[in-house]
């Protein structure tokens, strides 16, 4: 098996390096910066309450003293990171109202993609037109 590996590569073929880090094109744009700071801030709200849950429960099966106050302090930040989530959705749609979005009907804007893709056919369709007629050897002597 080693010996396979080790075989040293045809002389005609080049070894390609691959890169170690590539960049694509994000798919989606940024959030803008009161969406993300919601964003964030109700990532770190639900993770310390997940950590209290976990905290609280251990107490429990301790038989801690502590468990008690930490199960109320976790429905309280239950409660708490509820919000945060909900604060994250009304940011995000206040931003939208008031900046930039489009208030075209969906129907209208699929009457304006349906005539992009037509626009797009017909283009296609003319550069294979023209694409054959040169294969064919326009400008040559008729075949009559």
């Amino acid at each position: 098996m080693r010996a396979a590996a080790a075989a040293p590569e045809p002389a005609g073929r080049a070894r390609i390096r691959r890169q170690l880090w590539v960049e694509e094109p994000a798919e989606r744009r940024r959030m803008p910066d009161p969406v993300r700071t919601a964003a964030v801030r109700a990532v770190l709200i639900v993770s310390l309450t997940i950590i209290q849950a976990v905290v609280a429960f251990l107490c429990t099966l301790a038989g801690s003293w502590l468990a008690f106050p930490m199960v109320v302090s976790g429905v309280a930040s239950t409660v708490v990171a509820t919000w945060s989530a909900l604060d994250v959705w009304v940011t995000r749609q206040v931003w939208n109202q008031r900046h930039g979005v489009v208030s075209v009907p969906s129907s209208t804007a699929r009457q304006m993609r349906r005539e992009r893709r037509a626009a797009r056919r017909t283009a296609r369709s003319r550069a294979r037109k023209e694409a054959r007629i040169r294969r064919r050897g326009a400008g040559g002597l008729s075949r009559a």
